[in-house]
């Protein structure tokens, strides 16, 4: 029998998560140092922090409330790769949102975004699986409930460039984050999608708007696509193996949606229609997977055979 390092080691979406991790934690750091981020050294920090903490509170209740074994336990080894996802969510978060130097909101997001993964859970054959994208959905609560928290301001990702290292930078994204995609989470046909709808909604609102082909308008709906947070949302947050289709079919229905969701929330003049589109979307998809699921079931109990009746009396 294979020991759970060796399935672990051999299981494609633990090179991809490592390789994510590696990536996302490399351009924090060089942010911070010399691109220009305009948050502190201490919201990645906090971020981690409380990430951490959070994740392992929540698996040490979850497990003592079932009688499982935590997944962090059997050494330092399952711990790291027990800890990957969190950290990557967590590095996100402190990257895409600004808050200035207030650190609540951060840490409020972070556990918000773990939280999500106990606590927003629905059968999916022989397993419990979470349906909102964490890191996403951690964001779009602290932008509903604390208003004054924005989204980082995208002049940041590249303030300290200039020349060749503007397009460098967002070419290494596009590069390194098709790379991931393509060869371990195979979510190519999500991303196309996504990218296809963004520009098939821009083209729609420019036309509704002005009752035909307007190109400046057309062009300022393609503008949010130059920017590094795009590229980074449309890589490393909807790209997200746990939450989103695996199917090519499912991949390239759940891109149009939340491309769809982002027109729409455009047009009525809501604003961080990125990360309010995605969570909409996410919902929706986890009610159709659980009336799915109560559909299955019921045509499985409608399957089986009656007990047979005893005699009178």
């Amino acid at each position: 029998m294979n020991s759970p390092n060796k399935g672990k080691a051999a299981d494609p979406r633990s090179t991809a998560m490592r390789r994510f991790a590696i990536t996302i934690s490399l351009f924090v750091l060089a942010g911070h140092s010399f691109l220009g981020f305009e948050q502190s050294f201490a919201h990645p920090l906090i971020a981690l922090a409380f990430g951490y903490g959070a994740v392992l509170l929540l698996e040490w209740v979850d497990t003592r409330s079932k009688g499982r074994r935590p997944g962090y336990a059997g050494g330092m080894k399952n711990l790291i790769y027990f800890l990957l996802p969190v950290h990557i969510g967590s590095l996100a978060i402190s990257m895409l949102l600004y808050s200035n130097e207030r650190l609540l909101p951060v840490a409020f997001a972070v556990t918000v975004a773990v939280a999500s993964k106990y606590f927003f859970r629905i059968q999916v054959g022989q397993r419990r699986c979470h349906f909102f994208n964490p890191s996403n959905l951690g964001i779009a609560a602290t932008l509903v409930l604390f208003p004054w928290v924005g989204i980082a301001p995208p002049y940041m990702f590249t303030e300290n460039l200039s020349g060749a290292g503007n397009w460098i930078l967002p070419l290494a994204i596009i590069v390194l984050g098709g790379s991931l995609n393509y060869q371990f989470t195979r979510r190519m046909p999500l991303i196309l999608a996504w990218m296809g709808g963004f520009a098939l909604q821009a083209l729609l609102r420019s036309f509704f708007k002005e009752g035909w082909l307007f190109w400046d308008s057309f062009l300022s709906g393609l503008m949010p696509m130059t920017g590094v947070a795009f590229l980074l949302f449309t890589f490393y947050m909807i790209t997200d193996p746990a939450t989103s289709p695996f199917k090519p079919r499912g991949q390239v229905a759940f891109g149009l949606s939340v491309a769809a969701a982002y027109g729409l929330l455009v047009a009525w003049h809501q604003v961080f229609g990125l990360f309010f589109g995605l969570t909409l979307v996410c919902g929706l998809r986890g009610v159709l997977l659980y009336l799915q699921q109560q559909a299955i079931a019921q045509r499985v109990w409608a399957r089986l055979p009656l007990p047979a009746s005893g005699p009178a009396g």
